[in-house]
């Protein structure tokens, strides 16, 4: 028996190749143009002012397991990005610095960048501060105060040694739980007791602090300044002014990077435009 191929259902299969190719190209095309247009107004127009605030976790190139990965940046990419940011002209301050300019008792650079670290991971004293000392630099570590002297955390003489080379110290919660499925009770206990911990073991008054998983809510604000914290960071993309709630900062995430530098500078220019189109920003009103 001989199949016969019907030449009119092949012509409509090509001529649907043909059309979806078309479709698929003209949505590329427009993609390039939006994005070069968007590169074009942002390189021709001015930046916004304020301060850039970044957040990290692991600087290590040991092995690292599947959870950790995409929070490690290898210490190679590491300098490598610290070196994009002083080319760019960018001077690294800390939280503290940043409320004594807003409280008119200080002035900032031209150029500000808040280098922060979450959960106080050990390679944060061996392999982060030699590099980020190298460039000149210093940075924000948010501890979680529970984990202080566990295996692959830093200690207690590490974090004292720390702030005497210039990192200052915040808190990251006591057990780095979400703060937004506690009762209040149990919130203030964390946000407390992290504090009071640090600061009877040697730690520089505690001012700044890191929402785990950047998970918070409108009454957290008030909860931090009851506790005398002067700054908090969320995990949402932007530019800070003093206009920005002190409690509710801009942050950029920088996780592990799988395009190297060209992706760094995405997620920086991510920040300005956030900033500029007003998305997820927090204006003290």
């Amino acid at each position: 028996m001989h199949l016969r191929v019907d030449p009119r259902g092949e012509n409509r299969k090509k001529t649907f190749i043909r059309r979806a190719g078309k479709g698929v190209a003209l949505v590329l095309g427009l993609f390039a143009v939006l994005f070069l247009g968007l590169a074009a107004w942002t390189k021709l127009t001015p930046a916004p002012d304020g301060v850039l605030v970044l957040e990290y976790h692991l600087v290590d190139s040991g092995p690292v397991d599947a959870e950790g990965l995409a929070y490690t940046v290898p210490p190679e990419e590491f300098a490598a990005q610290l070196d994009v940011l002083q080319r760019e002209g960018y001077t690294a301050i800390t939280m503290l610095d940043y409320m004594k300019a807003r409280k008119g008792k200080a002035v900032l650079p031209a150029k500000p960048v808040i280098l922060t670290f979450d959960d106080g991971y050990e390679d944060n004293y061996t392999e982060m501060l030699p590099i980020l000392e190298a460039h000149g630099m210093k940075a924000v570590v948010y501890m979680v105060t529970n984990d202080i002297g566990q295996t692959g955390y830093l200690t207690w003489d590490e974090l004292r040694d720390m702030q005497a080379r210039g990192i200052e110290i915040g808190s990251h919660t006591a057990n780095h739980l979400p703060l937004t499925q506690m009762d209040p009770e149990q919130r203030e206990k964390e946000v407390r007791d992290s504090k009071l911990l640090l600061e009877w073991n040697g730690i520089s008054t505690v001012y700044s602090f890191s929402y785990p998983n950047g998970a918070y809510d409108d009454s957290m604000p008030e909860m931090l300044r009851r506790q005398n914290y002067l700054t908090a960071v969320t995990g949402d993309a932007g530019i800070n002014t003093f206009a920005t709630n002190p409690y509710e900062l801009q942050r950029v995430n920088i996780p592990r990077p799988r395009f190297g530098l060209a992706e760094f500078r995405l997620r920086l220019w991510k920040a300005e435009l956030m900033t500029r189109f007003g998305i997820h920003q927090h204006i003290e009103r």
